[in-house]
């Protein structure tokens, strides 16, 4: 999988997006700059009133490792339905605050247990590929939470999971689903 922030939106039907990048990117795994595009594929999202979008994403194949990846633009979270926009309004909100995002309450819960389950992830991941950039701070060394450790690194304007996901996915540091990960392990 690949996140790219640059890449326009090329209307195909009503509701039927077309994603092409932009920029030039990297394999995730083997840092190759040469990816052949093997086809596409769509990918649905929802958006805050809970009305669906259909991207039509590639799917590009490394020559280098021969591994799969698809391209998905920046305003989707790997393996969840709606817009980051939505879920870091849930995450970063209060219990008591209003939200506009349309969804069960299960979904809020599940989406805020999922941050807090990763959050220190996330933060110590920004922190090593600062360190590996030459960009680390000591100011980073405070104990805060997870989510201002976050905020350090990306800042706290909104957009700030999109952020957070692109440098993750695109190192390969990117947690795949539970099930998935536990059924390697047998």
């Amino acid at each position: 999988m690949i996140i790219i922030s640059n890449y326009e939106l090329q209307e195909k039907t009503d509701d039927k997006f077309y994603v092409r990048s932009l920029e030039p990117f990297l394999c995730p795994c083997c840092r190759n700059d040469s990816m052949n595009v093997i086809g596409s594929r769509p990918r649905k999202y929802l958006q805050e009133d809970a009305s669906q979008v259909t991207l039509i994403i590639r799917r590009l194949r490394c020559t280098e490792c021969n591994k799969i990846h698809h391209e998905l633009p920046d305003i989707l979270v790997p393996y969840k339905r709606y817009k980051s926009e939505c879920i870091e309004a849930v995450v970063v909100k209060g219990s008591n605050a209003p939200l506009t995002v349309a969804c069960d309450e299960s979904t809020l819960y599940r989406w805020k247990k999922w941050f807090n389950s990763l959050s220190e992830y996330f933060a110590g991941c920004l922190q090593s590929i600062a360190i590996q950039l030459g960009k680390e701070t000591e100011e980073a060394s405070k104990p805060k939470s997870a989510l201002h450790r976050i905020w350090h690194y990306v800042g706290n304007a909104p957009g700030w999971l999109a952020r957070t996901v692109r440098p993750l996915v695109n190192s390969n540091l990117w947690v795949q689903t539970r099930s998935a990960f536990l059924s390697n392990c047998v």
